[in-house]
């Protein structure tokens, strides 16, 4: 089952931490991303969502510029905390970056809620629903928030879990331009 985690923060290529950034595996919101020591070795697995409408858009039809995967939901409290950032960054980004902010659904009852949550709010990112759990399982999901960074030749950069800041997000967005 997935769970709501704020603080617990996990990159793959952070090594083992030290007194500075918190425990093995943890990411503190003032360091820096890491660097990616072979920009082919890491190929993001590929999944399809359905978007708003109803159609199949699957990871892949995104590769050629970097991707961010937001695996949330609205019954997550510290998801909707991040969730003004992101929309904030898409703004600012959407012309470099694909946001995928995907909702973790039954693809039914949640999905016409989670829709009128993001229009309520006034959120312009783009939303996609994992009615089967495909992108959950192949990422792995099982604490939510989880955020997934993908070079634009489709490499996963990094992933965190938990809630971010608009400060580390934005460190790890330009991370993924190569800035």
């Amino acid at each position: 089952t997935l769970s709501g985690n704020s603080s617990a923060g996990n990159d793959p290529a952070a090594g083992n931490g030290s007194a500075d950034n918190g425990p093995p595996g943890t990411v503190a919101p003032e360091t820096a991303p890491p660097e990616t020591e072979d920009p082919n070795k890491n190929t993001a697995p590929d999944f399809p969502v359905l978007d708003a409408d109803g159609n199949i858009v699957r990871l892949s039809d995104m590769f050629g510029k970097p991707v961010v995967i937001n695996f949330w939901a609205t019954w997550c409290p510290p998801c909707k905390r991040e969730l003004p950032d992101f929309d904030r960054l898409c703004r600012e980004y959407g012309d470099r970056v694909v946001f995928m902010m995907v909702n973790l659904t039954d693809g039914r009852r949640d999905t016409l809620t989670e829709q009128k949550f993001v229009s309520e709010k006034g959120y312009t990112f783009p939303v996609y629903f994992d009615t089967g759990l495909s992108g959950a399982k192949a990422y792995s999901v099982s604490s939510i928030p989880q955020t997934t960074f993908i070079d634009a030749n489709g490499n996963v950069f990094a992933t965190r879990i938990g809630a971010m800041n608009e400060t580390v997000l934005r460190s790890y967005i330009n991370a993924i331009l190569g800035g």
